[in-house]
């Protein structure tokens, strides 16, 4: 990929530097902050501008710590032996690879610890369908945009979905209503960089599946 700034406010340098954050300081978040995260996520895209995204933003530990169990159940029966048996992902070397696995580890036991999760909703009925996620996905990386604008860290979580009914019980959603995606958002232990991913040559194509896009190799 472009070499890309960490350290500038450009959209395109904010999104290649994006990398998900999964350690992350106890420190409190100022509420200032994390309302303009919330403003950046009600500026997406949904279907028929219906906007039937809910955002729970969860700070008491107790709660933190109940849906804590769900996700750490899920990390040891599925998450970390996956890990364990997968080849690195494009883009990134071996090395990498274990570190990543390594930060995802931090993050399972950590997860409570994290200031402020935001909880992406959606009102979509007992029946939801393969296009719902369009409606809040959007909303989603707006906010994980709007963390890594104002200097504070995120990463995308969906984990808690596998033991979704347990975990949504706990986080008292009403019925109709489904959680999308947790974002454990505090100030990183890291830092911003390059996020790590294979040529675009490898996953774009033209007018049929599998042919080049020549515009890549101009």
């Amino acid at each position: 990929m472009a070499n890309f700034n960490p350290t500038s406010t450009d959209v395109f340098d904010i999104m290649a530097t994006t990398r998900s954050m999964r350690r992350l300081k106890p420190d409190p978040v100022p509420d200032a902050l994390i309302r303009k995260i919330l403003e950046a996520g009600a500026c997406a895209a949904n279907g028929g501008n219906t906007q039937k995204w809910r955002f729970l933003v969860v700070k008491d530990p107790a709660i933190k710590k109940a849906v804590a169990v769900y996700y750490k159940k899920a990390f040891d029966e599925v998450v970390g032996p996956r890990y364990r048996s997968s080849a690195p992902p494009p883009g990134a070397t071996p090395e990498r690879y274990v570190r990543q696995h390594s930060a995802v580890e931090y993050l399972t036991e950590h997860f409570h610890e994290a200031p402020v999760w935001i909880v992406a909703c959606l009102e979509d009925g007992s029946n939801p369908n393969r296009g719902s996620g369009a409606s809040i996905y959007p909303a989603v990386q707006n906010m994980i945009l709007a963390t890594r604008a104002l200097g504070l860290g995120t990463t995308l979580t969906t984990r808690h979905l596998l033991h979704e009914k347990d975990a949504e019980a706990v986080l008292g959603l009403p019925p109709g209503v489904h959680s999308y995606a947790i974002l454990p958002i505090g100030y990183p232990m890291g830092n911003f960089g390059p996020v790590g991913r294979g040529p675009l040559a490898d996953i774009v194509f033209q007018d049929k599946w599998g042919a080049p896009y020549p515009a890549l190799s101009r």
